[in-house]
Parts: C-alpha cells; sequence; structure tokens
C-alpha cells in the first residue's frame, strides 16, 4: 500500500502538472499503420503504442524515454487468420477470455485440443486504481508505465531458454485486424481488435507436449504442484532445472516472477519409485529488459523505501533482493536443498551455454526497425550482465541461504536437526517410503543463514532438537505433534491452532500460538 501511494503522489501529481486529466482516447484506436496495407492483405505495417512517443523532452525528462521508440517502430506482421494461424496443430477455436486488469488475453484449443494463448502486447492497467481516479491524471501516468516494457522481449527470451534447456514457449507476433469477428464473443473481439498480439502454446493440462521436457505427463500450475509435493514425500521439485530458469529471469531482468508466473511439468521420478519429478516452466516475458528509472520521477519512485521491486535492466546488475524478492515464495520452497557451490555451477553452466553467438542470434530475433534501436545495446548489456553472472549467483545463493524453510508433508513426518555453533543439519523422515525413509537433508552454516523454518504442515509430526545454534522456528500445523529438544534456546514452536502439542515438558507462558497459512509468503 505504501508502495501504491507513492507512486500516485510522485507520479500523478508531477504528470498532472502537464496533462490535466485523463485523456479519453489514451490508446492508438488501430495498431495498423494508416494507408500502409491494403484491406484483406496477409501482413501489415503496424506500432504497438505509438501513444507512448507523443511527448515533448519536458515529459521525457520527467517521465523518462523507457522504451517509448520501440512502441511507435513500425513493424511488419502477419494478420491473425485463426483457420491458419498453427498450420500444424490446425484451426484454433477461441474458448476463454481473461487477462486480469492489465492485458488481455484468450484461450484457444487446436483440433487436436493443444491449448494455445492470444496475450494483447498494450496493456491498461489503470484498472488497479480506485474507480474515482481513473478519469483523472493519475490514470494518464499508471498507463504510461507500460512504456518501461519491450513489447517484442518474449522473443529474445526464447532462444535464451532454448539455449539454457529450460522449458518456454515459442510467442508469434500477429495484428488481430479491426474487424475480427471471429474470437469467441462480443467482448473478445472488442478488447482484441486492431491490436498486436503474441500468440504462443499453453502449457496446461495432458495435451501439451514439448521436446525440453519429453517425458513430461501434464503440466499444472505451482498451487497444484505444491498440493502433489505435500501429499506424498516421494514428490519432488526439480531444483536445479529451478536455478537454471531462475538464472535465466535474473540475466534477462526479468523481476516479475511470483508463484502465478510458473507452470510445472509432472513426470516419473527415477530417483524415486512411484514418484513424481516437478520441472518447472516460466511464462509471460512482460517484464523482460524492463526499463523505468531513465525519468526523474520514476526514479525517484523506484527507490528501496518505495517500489522497490521495479527494477530497470542495465549492463551492471543491482539490487538483487529486488530482482529476485517476487520470486522469494518459489524459491524458498523449491531451492532449498542448494547449497553454495550448485550456485556457482548454475552461473557457469549458463555462462557456457550463452556464447556471444547465441545472444547475437537471439537479440536478432527482434523486428528490424526494434533491432536498429535497441539490438547492439541490447546484446552489450546482456553479454556483461552474462560475464558477472557468477558473482550475481554468490549473492543470491548468499539471500535464499539467510532465512530457509524447509517443509514436510501433509503426512506425519520426523524431523530430526542437530545444532551446533557453527553449523545445523536437518533430516526428514516419513515412514511411508520404506526402509529408507529419508526424504531432505542439508545442512546449514551459521556464517550464511540466520534463521530456519521447519514446516510439520499435517499429520502427527516428531520434532527432535539437539544442541544449540542457529535460530529455529517451527510451524507444526495440524494433528498431534511431539516437540523434544534439549535446548530451548533460540527455539520458536508455533503450532497450528486446530492441532495439538503433546510436549514431555510444561507449556511456557511466553509460548506463542498462532494460525500459520503455509502459503502465505513470509
Amino acid at each position: 500500500m505504501r508502495s501504491i501511494t507513492f507512486l500516485l503522489l510522485s507520479g500523478g501529481l508531477t504528470l498532472g502538472l502537464t496533462t490535466g486529466c485523463a485523456r479519453r482516447n489514451f490508446y492508438q484506436s488501430d495498431a495498423r499503420l494508416p494507408a500502409t496495407t491494403p484491406a484483406g492483405a496477409d501482413s501489415v505495417w503496424a506500432t504497438a503504442g505509438r501513444q507512448y512517443n507523443r511527448h515533448g523532452w519536458l515529459y521525457g525528462l520527467l517521465l523518462g524515454p523507457h522504451h517509448r521508440a520501440v512502441w511507435a517502430a513500425p513493424v511488419r506482421v502477419p494478420v491473425l487468420r485463426l483457420a491458419t494461424a498453427e498450420p500444424a496443430a490446425g484451426p484454433l477455436t477461441p474458448t476463454k477470455l481473461g487477462g486480469g486488469f492489465q492485458s488481455t488475453s484468450l484461450t484457444l484449443h487446436a483440433a487436436d485440443d493443444r491449448p494455445y494463448v492470444l496475450r494483447s502486447l498494450d496493456k491498461d492497467p489503470s484498472h488497479i486504481l480506485p474507480f474515482f481516479l481513473r478519469k483523472l491524471f493519475t490514470a494518464n501516468f499508471i498507463r504510461d508505465c507500460t512504456s518501461a516494457g519491450n513489447p517484442y522481449g518474449a522473443l529474445v527470451v526464447a532462444p535464451l531458454a532454448q539455449a539454457l534447456g529450460v522449458p518456454h514457449a515459442h510467442p508469434r507476433l500477429f495484428y488481430v485486424p479491426a474487424d475480427a469477428a471471429d474470437l469467441g464473443s462480443a467482448e473478445a473481439n472488442e478488447r482484441l481488435r486492431g491490436k498486436l498480439a503474441l500468440l504462443e502454446e499453453k502449457y496446461d493440462g495432458e495435451k501439451v507436449r514439448s521436446p525440453l521436457v519429453p517425458q513430461a505427463r501434464k503440466f499444472v500450475d505451482d498451487e497444484q504442484m505444491r498440493k502433489r509435493l505435500y501429499a506424498d514425500p516421494r514428490n519432488r521439485p526439480d531444483q536445479p532445472a529451478l536455478l537454471r530458469a531462475r538464472l535465466l529471469d535474473v540475466l534477462i531482468g526479468d523481476w516479475d516472477r511470483h508463484a502465478g508466473q510458473w507452470q510445472w511439468a509432472e513426470m516419473p521420478d527415477p530417483a524415486r519409485p512411484g514418484g513424481k519429478l516437478f520441472a518447472p516452466v516460466p511464462k509471460d516475458r512482460d517484464q523482460a529488459f524492463f526499463r523505468i528509472s531513465d525519468g526523474l520521477v520514476p526514479w525517484a519512485m523506484t527507490r528501496r523505501f518505495a517500489v522497490r521491486h521495479f527494477v530497470t535492466f542495465k549492463r551492471k546488475f543491482h539490487d538483487i533482493p529486488a530482482l529476485t524478492g517476487q520470486g522469494r515464495y518459489v524459491d524458498q520452497r523449491a531451492l532449498n536443498l542448494l547449497s553454495r557451490r550448485d550456485f556457482m555451477a548454475g552461473a557457469h553452466y549458463v555462462q557456457a551455454r550463452l556464447p556471444d553467438s547465441t545472444l547475437a542470434r537471439a537479440v536478432r530475433c527482434l523486428p528490424p526497425a526494434v533491432y536498429q534501436l535497441e539490438g547492439p545495446r541490447l546484446l552489450g548489456d546482456l553479454q556483461a550482465r552474462r560475464d558477472n553472472l557468477p558473482g550475481v549467483a554468490k549473492k543470491y545463493y548468499e539471500l535464499k541461504a539467510r532465512r530457509p524453510v524447509v517443509a514436510g508433508t501433509e503426512q506425519p513426518d520426523h524431523f530430526v536437526v542437530a545444532r551446533t555453533p557453527d553449523s545445523t543439519t536437518v533430516r526428514v523422515y516419513n515412514a511411508s517410503l520404506g526402509a529408507d525413509s529419508l526424504f531432505y537433508q542439508r545442512t546449514f552454516y551459521a556464517r550464511e543463514t540466520k534463521r530456519l523454518t521447519l514446516e510439520g504442515l499435517g499429520g502427527n509430526d516428531r520434532f527432535e532438537l539437539s544442541g544449540h545454534g542457529l535460530k529455529i522456528v517451527i510451524h507444526a500445523g495440524a494433528g498431534q505433534d511431539v516437540l523434544r529438544a534439549t535446548s530451548r534456546r533460540r527455539l520458536r514452536y508455533e503450532p497450528d491452532s486446530n492441532g495439538t502439542l503433546n510436549k514431555p515438558e510444561p507449556t511456557k507462558k511466553n509460548e506463542r500460538f498462532e494460525n500459520y497459512d503455509r502459503l502465505k509468503d513470509e
């Protein structure tokens, strides 16, 4: 709330001095450039959003150049025809309109029932404002912030992900005709007509197949994946694969990686018979190569005390906590086995797979006019960031190691924690695994870790702690849990209000009891 208030005051008031009330017709009426292409043509000349580049030097000084020239650059794109857009898959049939408060997305299904999604490049984020502000100058400012994103960034990210073995979509750019009437509903027709949009496959359900994850049986969202992890200790996320995907996020400056931006490929786990291994599939690259802090107002707006997570893509990395912060929940639960050595190995892997030639080919995926504006600069920035990735991976690891979380399952788990002043080793067992019931083990070091959280979740769990050292916080969850600790120093136990705690010693007066929602970020 503090960040939104600051954004409104700093940006809105400044913009109000120059623009007054919200413009009634803020957006371009048609992406197609007038008098450049005859009606019925297979391709058109168009712009992603030329309205962002119609201001003078004072406006640019205050609000920043962002990617305004890119949004106004003329690009030649094919016209969307649902019957032929995906020749190998057959005609596409619209099924569901979505997109939340900003972009418009349309789910489509091919003849073989594989899902696709059509997403508009331009957005209208003013809907996040209270209704009474949408007609004021504040709406102009909020809408104008869209120009901080590179509308064609996803075209560059796909070949980078391919080189790293990170599953990805294959976005293709289309122009939706201004007279489109076949998008499934009157609302869909109205919201997408005359716009540039990306068409890509959608990783959801059992119909999708990907050569990068050929063993995948289905694709599920983040919440579904976690339910499967908590239901069966044999199930686990592919942590090295997630690290590669997150290092790609860091490389391209994509700060918007919350849990809703991930799908997971479910496949048999060769290391755990009967178990499932979940490989991460990142989606939605709208914030790749984001550039916002190049004007006086957004520079002030994105300081650490304000909207810190809006991180500008630059040649030099900066503010790693902000750059990775939106993905902290994903990281916390699915990178908690990896050591410093693993992070460094991941960084060197990315460096080796992305030589200059690969980066150059990826940047060349930009439309020609956009490449002329951004290509050389973007390539140089990517090269510099790749070269400095090991140092960033070290900082990233140290950030993740500071307050790690180790989660059990909904079944009875046995946590064994051995503490010394220098290190703490955590082992988690589950009897359902048979003779080798260990399913998690890691040693945390006092020089890196300040607090360790254990989540018991469901079932009748046992927590056995020996020694003293690292601060331990236990969120026990429901069930009849047992805590045995040789020392209560730097130990906090928080049972679920629906559970029962059996402790060998009496409950202390200052013991804290509170509900704990494991699906909520700390």
